[in-house]
């Protein structure tokens, strides 16, 4: 199944898939890829998903490339925001598997689908324990996605 089917098939986001990265609009500087003629499509999931669920800690975004889909948070990378971004990641997990399970079978396997990228520098001490739950929760800052 192609991006386009997956995105297309769930209802809530039928309505928003852009060509490349224009979902992204000015955040899409921070994705660096080999091939872009290989971008399938984005999602700008947290302004698609604003009115549903106005309340949740929405995801920013989901783009696929080369076959598999991967998923966004530009966020700031700092201690007090490392539970926020947690709960992202926790409530795009849970929206994939109750409300997007096809674009849920497309996500990345070569490496992680899941991507923090810090909107500014980085402030987060790499003893505390803010830092080893973003570690334990397979997601940790980085300044770019690169995708070779």
């Amino acid at each position: 199944m192609s991006f386009q089917t997956a995105v297309e098939n769930t209802h809530e986001i039928a309505e928003c898939l852009k060509p490349g990265l224009r979902a992204l609009g000015n955040d899409s500087r921070r994705i660096v890829m080999s091939n872009t003629s290989s971008c399938e499509g984005s999602v700008n999931l947290d302004a698609c998903l604003a009115n549903k669920y106005p309340q949740s800690n929405r995801w920013d975004y989901c783009f696929a490339y080369d076959g598999e889909v991967f998923f966004v948070e530009v966020h700031s990378a700092i201690t007090s925001e490392v539970a926020t971004v947690i709960r992202k990641l926790e409530w795009l997990k849970q929206w994939l598997i109750n409300s997007a399970p096809e674009l849920d079978r497309l996500k990345a396997q070569s490496r992680t689908p899941y991507y923090w990228i810090q909107s500014s520098g980085f402030s987060i001490l790499p003893q505390s324990k803010q830092f080893r739950a973003a570690v334990q929760a397979g997601i940790k800052p980085i300044a770019r996605l690169e995708l070779r």
